[in-house]
């Protein structure tokens, strides 16, 4: 169902453009050229506006006017032109020879706002997923360090080493008399078989305590 025409204070119609109207307009001016806006519609045999008449021509009915789909170019032109810009949208139409300035307005906002939003939301759910797998590693990182410091800890708790001093610092150590299982043990054993009885008992402790970087020289 069509619409029928409305008419402003000044008798002046407005609302859709007519394939009739359309004609005139284009023949006359096809003809005459667009000399005056505010005096063409009356010689042009159109009951509308100077301004109406010249919006319709200029993004409408020009022979240059491109019509058609938006190339992937003309988008990328598009979206780099107006983010330094702003919606400057004479500015972008001169960059895209063809295309007017309303038509890629209304472009904008019905076809590439949405996709870069959808695009710009991807973009931040991808960031977050990426900060979450970031902070569960080194979350696992922490915790394999602190298990082996743990684990070294323990270790050297019960080494030979901390097992001499533990012995040591005992008071029965230093206060417990020597007492010989046979009045010959010492005297039965010979300078070499005293020597390597000694290294059997603190070998282990020296090894131990070089594996910490105990300096003997001083």
């Amino acid at each position: 169902m069509v619409r029928a025409p409305t008419y402003d204070e000044k008798g002046m119609k407005r609302g859709a453009w007519s394939k009739e109207e359309d004609d005139k307009l284009r023949a006359y001016i096809l003809r005459y050229g667009h000399w005056n806006w505010t005096q063409l519609p009356k010689f042009a045999g159109l009951s509308r506006s100077g301004k109406s008449c010249r919006l319709r021509w200029m993004n409408y009915l020009r022979p240059d006017i491109k019509h058609g789909n938006y190339t992937k170019e003309e988008e990328d032109t598009i979206i780099k032109t107006r983010q330094q810009h702003g919606n400057k949208w004479a500015l972008i139409a001169a960059k895209l020879p063809g295309r007017t300035d309303n038509e890629i307005k209304n472009y904008w906002h019905t076809h590439l706002k949405k996709k870069i939003d959808k695009k710009t939301d991807s973009a931040d759910q991808e960031h977050e997923e990426t900060s979450q797998s970031d902070q569960a590693e080194r979350q696992e990182i922490n915790l394999a360090a602190t298990t082996s410091s743990s684990d070294h800890h323990h270790h050297a708790v019960g080494s030979p080493v901390n097992s001499l001093c533990e012995d040591i610092s005992t008071r029965d150590f230093w206060t417990q008399p020597f007492v010989s299982d046979s009045e010959n043990d010492y005297y039965s054993l010979s300078s070499d078989s005293c020597y390597e009885y000694t290294i059997d008992i603190f070998d282990p402790v020296m090894q131990e305590l070089q594996a910490f970087d105990v300096d003997f020289s001083s």
